[in-house]
């Protein structure tokens, strides 16, 4: 179970779990099927919400951070669908090694763990600001 830590799920400027993490292996599935649709991805956002993709799943989370055994930790619920069905479940993962490690749940089927690596984006350069001066 995950300790609630609210510093860490109020405070997204420490959150090591925001951002995109591409889903690398799973125990059900090789690798060439988790990228079937997309590269399979876990994605979590500042504000808690989140989404994903592998194979032909794909969904949105709702996450809490907290921590396990004294490591930062994620749990989520997810809901989306499985090959065009409604499917929901949950999961939970921590960081081990710079890697996102964890467990997905798909309700009342199968469950698997997963291991993910930090996509790291480069922020496009923004275009310079022009500030328009009054006419006189």
């Amino acid at each position: 179970m995950i300790r609630q830590t609210p510093k860490l799920a109020a405070s997204a400027g420490v959150n090591p779990f925001v951002g995109r993490w591409r889903i690398t292996a799973m125990e059900l599935w090789d690798r060439k099927d988790l990228d079937l649709v997309v590269p399979a991805f876990i994605e979590f956002n500042r504000d808690g919400l989140g989404e994903f993709q592998f194979i032909a799943v794909q969904g949105f989370l709702d996450f809490r951070v907290g921590e396990r055994g004294g490591a930062p930790a994620v749990e989520f619920s997810w809901e989306g669908q499985d090959d065009a069905d409604p499917s929901l479940g949950r999961g939970w993962a921590i960081i081990c090694d710079g890697k996102l490690e964890g467990r997905w749940f798909f309700h009342r089927g199968d469950d698997s763990w997963f291991l993910a690596s930090k996509v790291s984006r480069s922020a496009p350069k923004a275009p310079p600001t022009r500030v328009a001066r009054p006419r006189r």
